[in-house]
């Protein structure tokens, strides 16, 4: 087996009408190494009573199944139960958002995960440029603070119509903060397609290096929409030897939120069309767990 192969997985939140359990063991009876888990009121609610509990629990299962993982935390009403995403880093009053992005970040140290992703926000009503960066800057810095302290990554991922929208932008803010060694970036390789100037193999080797974590999907140019593969304009083939060739070995996981209805299946479909792309180019193969004896626009998240 390669060392340099990546470690494929499937994000929970593909998995909404899943208990976590059952999600985590389909996938790894799919053949995934790894899981992207999405902390949400049903799946490991980082505000339930039993949150150690539950955390060890699921450290255990990971373990027993082989399964790396990184946690999300783009749950969508998770801390305002009227308003989407709501409040975000660009928010007046980020409070609850910052506390959200702490404790990720203690469960990701108790998980053994690689990193906590996450992203901007998208800027409230009158909130000028200047203004959205002063507090995005401003609403970081205690949730470095506790990476730093656990010696956890964070992975900031560029979100089509956020504040921090482009690769480029992401790094820009990087700099800004004196180029942390505990902020990294999460890469969505669909919103390459969507809202990059560049494809997305360009995108992943402008980022080497600084890559913690990276989701997959397909986009089509312009649309926020995650979509399987296929059904858009993504080169997955030139994309997974993209990510071989700046020697990533972090998590890959598709990420297609809206495909609960027919998760198993999805995530059967993705998996054997990562593994066609791979095998389409002179890549090593990733790296996926043995397959069960039996089978083998997000719209603005």
């Amino acid at each position: 087996m390669s060392t340099s192969a990546i470690a494929i997985g499937y994000g929970t939140n593909g998995f909404a009408n899943h208990r976590l359990n059952d999600a985590i063991r389909v996938i790894a009876d799919l053949g995934y190494s790894s899981v992207a888990l999405t902390l949400d009121h049903h799946h490991l609610d980082p505000y339930g009573p039993d949150l150690a509990r539950e955390t060890d629990r699921l450290a255990a299962l990971l373990s027993s199944r082989g399964l790396r993982c990184v946690v999300e935390t783009g749950a969508r009403f998770l801390l305002d139960p009227t308003r989407k995403h709501h409040p975000t880093l660009v928010s007046e009053d980020a409070r609850p958002r910052i506390d959200f992005l702490r404790r990720a970040v203690r469960i990701a140290e108790s998980l053994g995960a690689d990193c906590v992703s996450f992203w901007s926000g998208v800027g409230e009503p009158g909130a000028d440029r200047r203004t959205n960066r002063r507090r995005l800057v401003e609403h970081l810095g205690p949730v470095l603070a506790e990476a730093r302290r656990r010696s956890v990554r964070l992975g900031l991922e560029p979100e089509p119509g956020m504040v921090v929208q482009h690769l480029d932008q992401a790094l820009d803010l990087r700099r800004e903060l004196g180029e942390p060694d505990a902020l990294g970036i999460t890469l969505d390789v669909g919103h390459c397609v969507a809202v990059e100037p560049v494809d997305s193999a360009q995108c992943v080797r402008r980022a080497a290096g600084l890559l913690v974590n990276v989701q997959l999907d397909d986009m089509l140019p312009g649309v926020h929409e995650h979509l399987e593969f296929g059904q858009g304009r993504l080169d997955l083939a030139a994309t997974l030897a993209a990510l071989d060739g700046i020697g990533y070995t972090g998590v890959a996981a598709v990420e297609l939120p809206r495909h609960s209805h027919a998760a198993p299946q999805t995530a059967r479909t993705a998996l054997a069309a990562i593994r066609r792309a791979r095998e389409s180019v002179s890549v090593p193969p990733a790296r996926t767990g043995a397959p069960a004896s039996s089978t083998i626009g997000d719209r603005p998240s």
